[in-house]
């Protein structure tokens, strides 16, 4: 939830820090990347391609380097919001269907980088409907290094991940 916007984590991947060469973190610490390695439930927030954000939760101990990229939601609240921000998608599942899309689309920037996930003003929460559904695993896309690793997490056959 973030700014009147909600949606459901229909997509991840997963990035395993120094081991990893399609980390950010594979190197260690730097300016950029001292978030990953901050307590985890915190925002990492990058700019990639010179023009979007992407949206990671960091997820292992204080010290140690991991995080999960948030590829997609399914839009749940503030649809018209959304639509403004991203009027170049026509159907409700272009809107964040991908992770530069759906940052746009839910107003996140790189002033987040650092929040906090539980209290901030972007923050994770249980779904009140917790209908079962079925992950499909496979390997990462858009990256050249350890591309084929099954890191990638998909609510399978949902119609919002990204393509």
């Amino acid at each position: 939830m973030h700014g009147g916007t909600a949606g459901r984590i229909v997509e991840v991947e997963a990035y395993l820090g120094v081991g990893d060469r399609a980390a950010h973190a594979w190197r260690g610490p730097t300016d950029r990347t001292r978030v990953i390695f901050g307590p985890p439930g915190h925002a990492y927030v990058y700019f990639i391609y010179g023009m979007y954000e992407c949206l990671n939760f960091v997820a292992e101990p204080e010290g140690m380097a991991g995080c999960v990229l948030i590829r997609a939601v399914e839009p749940l609240a503030g649809l018209a919001t959304m639509r403004r921000r991203r009027p170049a998608a026509s159907r409700v599942e272009d809107l964040a269907s991908g992770p530069g899309k759906l940052t746009l689309a839910m107003g996140i920037t790189r002033k987040l980088n650092g929040a906090n996930l539980v209290d901030g003003p972007l923050q994770v929460r249980r779904p009140l409907d917790e209908t079962p559904f079925e992950i499909e695993v496979t390997p990462r896309i858009g990256i050249r290094h350890c591309a084929d690793w099954p890191l990638r997490f998909v609510i399978q056959g949902n119609r919002f991940a990204s393509r």
